[in-house]
C-alpha cells in the first residue's frame, strides 16, 4: 500500500486539513469503485448467454425472447429434470455416453442462461456442482469442458451463497487456465473465476491461495481479443482490494507491465477498458506497480485515450487512473502538461471536455483528477488557471449535484494556495484567489458550509478563511 506519510507531504494545505491524504484517497476509490461500475451496468459478475466460441448467439437471442412470459415454476421443474438427466449421463458408459453428457450439459446450460433470474438454487439443490466438477476433469472432450464451465459461470453469477457453492470446482477451473486447455475452454473458465472473484474479498483470497493469478495474468499476453478481454476483466476483479497483496503479486509476473502497455496502445476499446480497470487497482494499491507503470510511459497513453475516445466505459477508468498517478507523482504529470503541444492531447483541455460531458460520472472523475493536479506545484496551478477549465469549474460549483460540487471546490481551493510542509500556514496565490472570487464562487462555498457533510463543510470554511486573510 502507499505510504500515507509520504503522500501527505505532497498534498496541498486546502486538502490536508480535511484529511484527504493522497494515498488514502486512492485506496478508498479502489474499494468503492465496484458500486460505480454497477451503476454503469458494467457488472462485477456477468451472466454468460453466448459462449466463448460465439456459436450459439442466435439460439441465445431466441431463447431470451421466449423467456419473457415463461412461467418460473416451469423453468424450475425443467432445471431439476435437467440435473437428473445429467446425473444419468455421467453414470452412463459405452458408445454414445460422451454425446449424452454433452446433450445433458447443454440443456442445463440453456436453462441457466434463459432468464434474468436463472433457477440456480434449484440446480444446486438437485446436486449440480459435483456433476459439473466431474465433467470438468482433464481428458474430457472440449465440448463437454466448455459446457461444464459455462454452467459454472452462470451459477457463479448468482447470489453470494450460490457463488460460494463453486468452491469444489475452483481447482479444476484454475487448472484449465493453463496451456493444456484449448483457448475457448480457458476463456470460459476465466469467466467463471471472474464471477467468483467479483463476489468479495473472502473468495478472492481463496482464489489467490489456490494460484489463480499467474495463469490468469498470462492469458492477457497474446493478442487474442476475446480471451484478453475476459481474462483482463477477471484479473481486475481478482486484484481490486482492499488489500494490496494481489496487486503486488500481479506486477511480479514477468511481462505483465509490457502486456498492459501494449494493449492500451491498441485501438480495441473493449480490451482497453478492461486493461484500464487493472491499471486503476494497480495504481491505487501498489506503489511498486505505480512506479513501474510510470516508467513505462503510461501517462501519455492514458492522456491519448482521454483525447481520442468517446466511450464512457473507457473514459471512467482512464480518468481514475490519471488521478491516482497524479497523487503519487506530480512531477510526471507536469512533464505531460508542459509537453502536450497538440491541443487535443493537452490533458487540461481534455479534462475540460469531460467537465462539459452530459455524463455525471465523467464530470465527477474529471474534477477529481483536476483536484489532484491542483494540489501539486505552482506550475500545475497556473496551468489549470489559464485554461478553459476555469469557467467550467466555476459554473459547476453552483449548478452541479453535491458530489461534483465537492470535488470542484477542492480544485478551486487548491488553486489559491501554494503547497506547504507540516503546519506552515499556506501562502495564498493572490491572483488566483481574486480571479476565482470575482467569478462568483463564494455562494458555492457557503452552500458547502451549510451541508451535512463534515468534510465539505470544513472545505467551505477553509476557503472562506482564505478570503478573510
Amino acid at each position: 500500500m502507499a505510504d500515507d506519510g509520504s503522500a501527505s507531504n505532497r498534498r496541498d494545505p486546502i486538502k490536508s486539513s480535511v484529511g484527504n491524504v493522497a494515498g488514502q484517497r486512492r485506496r478508498q476509490q479502489a474499494v468503492t469503485v465496484a458500486k460505480e461500475r454497477r451503476e454503469l451496468l458494467v457488472r462485477a459478475k456477468r451472466l454468460c448467454r453466448v459462449g466463448t466460441t460465439g456459436g450459439d448467439e442466435e439460439d441465445a437471442h431466441v431463447e431470451n425472447e421466449m423467456m419473457i412470459d415463461e412461467d418460473q415454476t416451469v423453468l424450475e421443474a425443467q432445471t431439476s429434470k435437467a440435473v437428473e438427466e445429467l446425473k444419468s449421463a455421467v453414470q452412463s458408459q459405452g458408445k454414445g455416453a460422451m454425446q449424452k453428457r454433452v446433450t445433458a450439459l447443454r440443456e442445463l446450460r440453456r436453462l441457466l442462461s434463459k432468464s434474468e433470474f436463472p433457477p440456480i438454487d434449484v440446480a444446486l439443490s438437485a446436486g449440480a456442482i459435483p456433476l459439473l466438477v466431474q465433467c470438468l476433469s482433464f481428458g474430457s472432450p472440449d465440448e463437454q469442458l466448455l459446457e461444464s464451465a459455462w454452467c459454472l459461470t452462470n451459477i457463479a453469477a448468482g447470489q453470494p451463497e450460490e457463488t460460494k457453492a463453486l468452491l469444489p470446482a475452483l481447482p479444476l477451473l484454475i487448472a484449465h487456465l493453463g496451456e493444456k486447455s484449448s483457448a475457448p475452454v480457458a476463456e470460459q473458465c476465466a469467466w467463471a473465476i471472474g464471477n467468483v472473484a467479483g463476489e468479495g474479498e473472502e473468495l478472492r483470497n481463496i482464489l489467490l491461495s489456490q494460484g489463480a493469478l499467474p495463469p490468469l495474468a498470462r492469458m492477457i499476453f497474446p493478442d487474442k481479443g476475446s480471451t484478453v478481454r475476459t481474462a483482463a476483466w477477471a484479473l481486475s476483479n481478482l486484484i481490486k482490494g482492499p488489500e494490496s497483496k494481489a496487486a503486488e503479486q500481479l506486477v511480479r509476473v514477468d511481462g505483465i507491465i509490457e502486456a498492459i502497455l501494449r494493449h492500451l496502445k491498441k485501438t480495441d476499446e473493449e480490451i482497453a477498458t478492461e486493461i484500464a480497470w487493472i491499471v486503476v487497482y494497480l495504481s491505487a494499491l501498489s506503489d511498486i506497480a505505480t512506479s513501474m507503470l510510470l516508467k513505462g510511459g503510461i501517462l501519455q497513453l492514458l492522456v491519448e485515450k482521454l483525447a481520442t475516445s468517446n466511450s464512457l466505459q473507457l473514459l471512467i477508468p482512464v480518468l481514475r487512473s490519471l488521478g491516482n498517478f497524479v497523487s503519487v507523482d506530480p512531477k510526471a504529470m507536469l512533464t505531460i502538461l508542459i509537453g502536450g503541444q497538440n491541443t487535443e492531447e493537452n490533458v487540461i483541455n481534455v479534462l475540460a471536455k469531460c467537465l462539459r460531458s452530459e455524463h455525471r460520472v465523467l464530470k465527477k472523475e474529471a474534477a477529481w483528477v483536476l483536484s489532484n493536479i491542483a494540489a501539486g506545484s505552482i506550475e500545475h496551478k497556473r496551468m489549470i488557471h489559464s485554461t478553459e477549465a476555469m469557467p467550467l469549474l466555476l459554473q459547476l460549483l453552483s449548478t452541479s449535484p453535491f458530489d461534483i460540487r465537492k470535488e470542484v471546490a477542492y480544485v478551486l481551493g487548491n488553486l489559491c494556495v501554494e503547497s506547504a510542509e507540516g503546519d506552515t500556514r499556506p501562502r495564498i496565490i493572490q491572483e488566483h484567489l481574486v480571479s476565482i472570487v470575482s467569478g462568483g464562487c463564494l455562494r458555492g462555498f457557503i452552500d458547502l458550509v451549510r451541508s451535512a457533510d463534515i468534510e465539505a463543510a470544513r472545505l467551505g470554511l477553509q476557503f472562506i478563511e482564505l478570503v478573510s486573510y
